[in-house]
């Protein structure tokens, strides 16, 4: 799954920028970073324009939330109608029950970790999750460097949805582009969020079909999860 993050699209023309990566062989999801300059150092949007996003696009809503208090502030993005909904294990008071909230309200529920989060002690808390989005950049800033240590953690994760012990889809997201793409596939990533890649390009829906192309060649030996 390639999913085209927004964070690097032209704000002035969202719908626009959503029709280029639509279509049969278009965007799987469409991800929006939601900051809020107090869980990380940068300001974007919020939920009116995740609202307003979700009349102008049918690609399936995947919503970032790097955003202090998630418990409080969540829920108002799955019940406008966002397809998935990522917080922070850093920043959620009761991750559990915001899993089940999320659900209630009719969203996936995703679970990101930083860059410096071990994996190891949220393992129990992502048996309530449906998505696992391993940061590989410092959340905050889009066009950052990929970091490939954060890749043990997608291999711990891969492993344990293969043998049932996770049931979950794994995503990455941060410096995901065509030089850093199949590493993470190969780490057994399922969905690649995707931004300069695919909007600083000429033709972003082509830009997505390379990156799809990349991981299905890379990878034609896996089942896939998620």
């Amino acid at each position: 799954m390639i999913a085209p993050s927004i964070l690097s699209a032209d704000f002035a023309r969202l719908a626009d920028e959503a029709a280029a990566v639509s279509g049969e062989e278009g965007a799987d999801w469409l991800h929006v970073d939601v900051m809020d300059a107090h869980f990380v150092p940068n300001l974007t949007l919020g939920l009116p324009v995740v609202e307003s996003l979700l009349k102008a696009t049918s690609i399936p809503i995947d919503c970032h939330l790097m955003i202090d208090d998630p418990d409080r502030w969540a829920i108002g993005y799955a019940e406008a109608g966002a397809h998935n909904v990522t917080v922070h294990v850093e920043a959620a008071r009761d991750p559990v029950a915001l899993a089940a909230n999320l659900h209630a309200a009719g969203a996936r529920a995703g679970l990101s970790i930083k860059p410096g989060t071990p994996l190891e002690p949220h393992l129990e808390t992502l048996r309530h999750y449906d998505t696992l989005l391993v940061m590989s950049v410092e959340p905050g800033f889009g066009g950052q460097s990929f970091i490939a240590d954060v890749l043990d953690k997608v291999r711990t994760a891969r492993r344990l949805v293969d043998t049932g012990h996770l049931t979950l889809l794994v995503e990455i997201d941060g410096g995901i582009n065509a030089a850093t793409i199949e590493q993470a596939a190969e780490a057994g990533v399922d969905c690649f969020v995707a931004g300069s890649a695919v909007y600083g390009a000429a033709d972003p829906g082509r830009a997505v079909r390379a990156l799809r192309e990349q991981v299905l060649a890379r990878t034609a030996h896996r089942s896939w999860g998620g």
